[in-house]
């Protein structure tokens, strides 16, 4: 599973309760969310890329109304080299 495989590349998965958690496990346990939605999604027959630009557009939405188009658009900015560096990559391909 996607999910199952993204979480082995973040160490130290917490279980506790999310009140308690430090930000990095608050980060872990969103994303564990996400992921399952996301498997259950394309269990239920839709299609990735619908997926993804639905998810996509939901983040920048949620940031834009908490911190302003600005920063969001600045953040954005710096995404190609971020991606490029490997950042949001689940797993590599050896070629």
């Amino acid at each position: 599973m996607a999910a199952e495989r993204a979480l082995d590349h973040m160490d130290g998965i917490s279980d506790k309760t999310a009140p308690e958690l430090p930000a990095i496990d608050a980060k872990r346990m969103a994303l564990r969310y996400i992921l399952d939605a996301w498997e259950e999604a394309i269990y239920d027959g839709l299609d990735p890329d619908c997926i993804a630009t639905a998810a996509i557009f939901a983040a920048l939405s949620d940031m834009i109304a908490t911190y302003g188009d600005e920063p969001v658009a600045a953040m954005c900015e710096r995404l190609p080299e971020r991606i490029r560096a490997g950042e949001f990559t689940l797993h590599k391909t050896r070629q």
